[in-house]
């Protein structure tokens, strides 16, 4: 039997509880003998949910803790790091095989960079780390590779559908199964990679009906139930904006070969085009549950906990192009991307306008916001905001933090 330890960055979030959910079923699967691994919780970061914190710790036995929030209280919570690093202490202190990094933003930069640092393998769900240093984040792992191979497992369904299409279509998990993980490089004989988007709830709705949209509009979204700040940016679709740069870094591929298309139905996560002409499709439940799984087991898999796909039950599969002129956030990404660009810190720059726009529009104690004003200032801060080389974790947070500034400025 394999043990495996595992801290949760981000456990009272979505992805940390749906996480935990699944360390119980594979545990659960272990004990019955029908999977060879178990897992065991060693650390826990939250940001301010001190209560739900506790609850965890003490349901999966957890004595390291985290939490961002300085005055989270708790009897439980007394030994608990605190503030801004507490994630990335917690990291650097707690011996792991792999950090599930879920949480959201910026802030879950600094302690994947100590996973990789320590040579443990990441779970990331986190994608705003890639879009603001990509560059940074391959570059720590392949320095690491000469000791002790790091592996950025994705979580997002979209890339790990990808991840599925490549081992499947490339040969990577006969050849070399222990390996065959992101950061990848596909190679010449891969054309696209195409990511599909559900279109959120706002896929049939005209552009003046979106751009005036409120907070509890955007956040009814038709398939996935998801934390507040990615379901706006789902609405939205900077998600796939975000999820289109992260491709990038994890499969090493140009911009041109990337693409994004419509799927309402959300059963096809991710194709993969061959230069012969072939197309390689992932198929699954539209269920966070399943990426999970296959992140925390790989390379071996076992049964899941979510329904299984009936394919005869399935009425269609629709695929459309994205109309740029109604989610205009799709026009941002390939700035941020690209041989020269790549490496500077045009992508903390857009994550953090977003991040701050999304924030305020969900912010209902403020005035109101309309919908459209997210895309308004990002739009205006990735201009106005000058883009510089990204040489060090210092130069991402310098330009997060002036970008912030700006973006309040603007609302």
């Amino acid at each position: 039997m394999q043990r495996r330890r595992v801290v949760i960055l981000g456990s009272t979030g979505s992805i940390g509880r749906q996480t935990l959910e699944v360390v119980a079923h594979l545990n659960n699967l272990a004990e019955a003998g029908t999977s060879r691994t178990r897992f065991e919780v060693v650390g826990l970061s939250a940001g301010s949910n001190a209560s739900l914190l506790a609850e965890q710790a003490r349901r999966f036995g957890v004595s390291h803790l985290a939490i961002r929030d300085e005055n989270g209280e708790g009897h439980e919570l007394r030994n608990a790091l605190r503030g801004k690093d507490a994630a990335e202490q917690l990291v650097r202190e707690v011996d792991a095989d792999l950090v599930v990094a879920a949480m959201v933003g910026v802030a879950g930069l600094p302690a994947t960079l100590a996973a990789i640092d320590r040579g443990v393998d990441i779970a990331l769900a986190n994608k705003e780390t890639l879009v603001a240093a990509g560059h940074m984040v391959t570059q720590a792992i392949a320095d690491k590779s000469g000791s002790r191979r790091v592996s950025l497992l994705p979580i997002d369904s979209e890339h790990a559908g990808v991840w599925q299409c490549l081992t499947g279509s490339c040969g990577w998990q006969t050849t070399n199964v222990e390996h065959a993980a992101p950061p990848l490089s596909v190679g010449d004989h891969v054309s696209r990679l195409v990511l599909t988007a559900s279109g959120g709830p706002f896929r049939t709705w005209t552009k003046d009906a979106i751009m005036n949209a409120t907070p509890e509009q955007a956040l009814k979204h038709p398939i996935w139930t998801m934390g507040g700040k990615i379901t706006i940016d789902s609405a939205s679709l900077m998600n796939k904006c975000l999820e289109l740069i992260e491709a990038y870094w994890l499969f090493g591929i140009t911009a041109e070969k990337l693409d994004a298309v419509i799927h309402p139905q959300s059963i096809v996560h991710a194709l993969v085009e061959t230069v012969d002409g072939s197309i390689v499709a992932q198929l699954g439940m539209p269920d966070m549950r399943t990426p999970i799984q296959m992140a925390m087991l790989f390379p071996r898999r076992a049964a899941g906990m979510v329904p299984r796909l009936n394919i005869s039950e399935l009425a269609s599969l629709e695929f459309q192009p994205v109309d740029i002129d109604r989610f205009p956030a799709m026009r941002l990404w390939k700035e941020c991307i690209g041989t020269e660009s790549g490496a500077t810190t045009r992508g903390a720059i857009l994550n953090a306008a977003n991040e701050v726009a999304v924030m305020r529009f969900l912010d209902r104690a403020q005035s109101p916001m309309t919908f459209g004003r997210i895309g308004e200032v990002v739009s205006e801060v990735v201009n106005s905001v000058r883009a510089r080389p990204a040489l060090s974790l210092n130069d991402v947070l310098a330009a997060d933090s002036e970008a912030r500034e700006s973006a309040r400025s603007l609302l």
